[in-house]
């Protein structure tokens, strides 16, 4: 499987994202190409190699012809919806998938917009010419991805800057932007002591909307490398994005959960079998409980729950309202695991689901527990009997 990987150590902007994949390998040519079939007129982009800290990288410029857009505009200072962007590029020839990432994108950037000037995504305008650079960013970064046949993304805790200010259409901003901060939220993220706009919200937004999470890169078997560099010289870094392109070799399945603890040792213990049943139900792949001793000698219990991130916020709001405890340690953690899936099969107890288990291409199949127990129950035979049968048919 074919994926990119973003070293974001200066973090991440639209231009940086862009030029990274030129430098890996994607022809301007390609990408000017592509982009005709949005339709966007009145822009020229430009491309040229440029050193940071002595790191040869490349620079994309998305040249805005103002007069083009001021006589083309209705008013002296035109802007597009979200609503009308989406059209633009739901009405495109480029392909599905291209349109779908990159419609997202800009739903996700929208949505954080809206949150931040107290209004609704439908009422959501770019100016007319940031919006020509998002666009051509946006659109452009799905092209790059589509080109190396992109199946997933991943990045590293994104970088933003701290303090300072930047200028912005609606007037001065802090750093990092509240539209960077907004978009990144629940997402890994390093608040550094760089008074510049390391990551802006176009970064943030393709990073959050397309990244699977964290990686580790002793998985990946690298092919392509790039560099993307930013407009200005940053002192404290070199101001480049990394992009590693290449294929993920696993032995074993793997994705990023979120493991959530927390000490109790002053709830009625009839509850915790509810909390457990309620975790599993709104999203936990594990949940359990461990008995010990804590402070001044008392039992207590440690509760534990691992889930994806996107069901954080729903597994937190169960473990608040649901237990005594105060507060939870969060961990992002790594797992690995066997393939798994399941199958029908023929026993002398009729149709059965049972577990399939991959390990170094030999699939095992096992007894599924809640067959067993229906079996058990239906026939009114030992659990056990009909473990043995089953598995000797196996």
């Amino acid at each position: 499987m074919n994926i990119a990987y973003f070293d974001t150590f200066a973090g991440i902007s639209g231009d940086m994202t862009l030029g990274s994949f030129i430098h890996a390998g994607v022809p301007l040519s390609y990408l000017q190409e592509e982009l005709k079939k949005l339709r966007v007129e009145g822009y020229t982009l430009h491309s040229h190699s440029i050193e940071r800290s002595a790191i040869s990288a490349i620079k994309i410029d998305v040249e805005v012809d103002h007069e083009h857009h001021h006589e083309h505009s209705h008013e002296p200072h035109s802007h597009r919806s979200l609503t009308d962007i989406l059209s633009l590029i739901k009405s495109s020839k480029l392909p599905a998938r291209v349109q779908n990432r990159a419609e997202k994108i800009f739903t996700v950037i929208g949505k954080a917009e809206a949150k931040i000037h107290n209004t609704t995504i439908e009422t959501i305008h770019f100016h007319e010419v940031g919006a020509v650079d998002s666009i051509v960013d946006i659109v452009g970064t799905c092209i790059c991805l589509e080109y190396f046949e992109i199946e997933q993304l991943y990045s590293s805790p994104v970088r933003v800057g701290n303090g300072g200010f930047v200028n912005t259409q609606h007037g001065t901003m802090p750093i990092p932007a509240p539209a960077t901060v907004e978009i990144l939220k629940g997402y890994p993220t390093v608040l550094t002591d760089i008074p510049h706009e390391l990551t802006t919200p176009t970064g943030a937004g393709i990073i959050k909307t397309l990244s699977s999470g964290m990686l580790s890169l002793e998985q990946l078997d690298i092919k392509f490398i790039g560099y993307g560099a930013g407009t200005n010289e940053i002192s404290q870094v070199p101001n480049l994005l990394r992009v590693f392109i290449g294929e993920l070799h696993y032995a074993h399945e793997y994705d990023e959960l979120v493991s959530v603890e927390t000490n109790i040792d002053n709830m009625n213990p009839e509850v915790y079998p509810f909390v457990i049943e309620q975790l599993l139900t709104k999203g936990a792949h594990d949940a359990y409980l461990v008995p010990v001793i804590m402070k001044k000698g008392r039992p207590g219990i440690v509760l534990s729950a691992l889930v994806n991130r996107g069901n954080l916020d729903a597994v937190l709001n169960i473990i608040f309202s649901q237990t005594t405890t105060l507060g939870v340690r969060i961990q992002q953690v790594e797992r690995r695991k066997l393939q798994r899936g399941s199958k029908i099969i023929t026993t002398r107890f009729g149709q059965v689901k049972v577990k399939s288990v991959i390990a170094d291409g030999t699939e095992r199949l096992v007894p599924e527990f809640e067959e067993c127990k229906r079996i058990a129950l239906e026939k009114n035979i030992p659990l056990k009997d009909v473990y043995r049968q089953i598995e000797s048919e196996l």
